[in-house]
């Protein structure tokens, strides 16, 4: 365990915005993940607890206690089934899947972050989700003080959304369980420019390599990627969920899709080009990728709170032109 004081919150996210942390412990394994976070509550310090960063706005003022910063490896496998320690790099942990003939979550790449957070917000791409394949959580319970083994109900899973992250503040992720299916072909493929881009029927497969390149080249043209070079990928990835409404609320000209009991998912990207935030749509130094309406980056010099102020300004936008409220994906953390 190592402990720093050194850091600044924008080193350790994407969106590159945040103050100094008073103290940065890094962690290696699980044993000193929760032993880091017992430290801090005992100790009545303001506990923060990041993976990769990639869906956090952190506060300009900094952070007034202990960062724990989960670096923890580790990937043990039988049969199909995966259990992965939280730090593990998700976009790596899918690679390792491809390679090794594990179907499940090859849609899934190319996406910032650490294995841990993915239950949290119950990340999902091109068709999946990791609902769709996580069969257990291990975590840390600071409510109960010890560690417990949450299954997928218990998790509560929603679209972009899990008890786990509801309830912040309570459970911290030890590892998580992935029941995949060993084949050389991806899952059946769920979403139509995806099938578009590999040349197969909606709900086909292809192999499980093509799928990674097709998914990571679309990010990639999307700056949904990480790249040092690219502006356009400091960011949070998309910075709004597509709504879901009565099918009787869908907005005239907004792509929509049917997600059962009568109601609609609306395109949040469409909502915000259409309420006059397109592509390219700069105040100060932030605003939207010029590649894509639904991610907002930073340029150097940008705070948390211009950033968030220039988001409330899309979704009052929206508000007021279509009637729909857009909720943000990434968590804007308070001291």
């Amino acid at each position: 365990m190592q402990v720093r004081r050194d850091i600044r919150l924008a080193d350790l996210t994407t969106l590159a915005v945040g103050g100094p942390a008073e103290r940065l412990v890094e962690v290696t394994d699980a044993a000193e993940l929760v032993a880091a976070v017992r430290e801090a509550d005992e100790a009545r310090r303001p506990l923060l607890v990041l993976g990769g960063g990639s869906n956090v706005v952190a506060p300009d003022e900094g952070w007034p206690g202990d960062v724990v910063a989960v670096r923890t490896r580790g990937i043990e496998r039988s049969g199909a089934v995966l259990t992965v320690q939280a730090g593990e790099d998700w976009d790596g942990l899918v690679a390792h899947t491809v390679a090794n003939g594990l179907a499940g979550i090859e849609a899934l790449s190319g996406i910032p972050g650490s294995t841990g957070a993915t239950p949290v917000q119950n990340v999902g791409a091109y068709g999946q989700e990791v609902a769709q394949t996580i069969t257990a959580v291990r975590v840390y319970d600071r409510a109960e003080k010890s560690e417990r083994t949450l299954s997928p109900e218990e998790c509560g899973f929603a679209y972009r959304d899990s008890r786990l992250k509801r309830d912040p503040s309570r459970f911290v992720v030890l590892d998580v369980t992935f029941a995949l299916e060993e084949s050389a072909d991806s899952s059946p493929v769920g979403y139509a420019e995806l099938a578009r881009r590999l040349g197969v029927e909606l709900g086909g497969t292809a192999p499980l390599a093509a799928v990674r390149e097709a998914v990571i080249e679309l990010r990639r043209g999307k700056s949904m990627v990480l790249d040092p070079a690219d502006p356009n990928s400091r960011s949070a990835g998309s910075f709004f969920t597509n709504p879901v409404v009565p099918a009787e609320r869908a907005v005239d000209g907004c792509p929509s899709w049917p997600t059962g009991d009568g109601l609609v998912k609306l395109s949040a990207a469409w909502l915000v080009e259409h309420a006059g935030f397109g592509r390219g749509t700069r105040q100060g130094n932030v605003g939207t990728s010029s590649r894509h309406s639904l991610a907002l980056t930073t340029e150097p010099g940008a705070t948390a709170a211009e950033l968030l102020a220039f988001a409330d300004r899309v979704t009052a936008s929206v508000q007021e032109q279509f009637g729909v409220t857009l909720v943000r994906e990434p968590t804007a953390v308070r001291p």
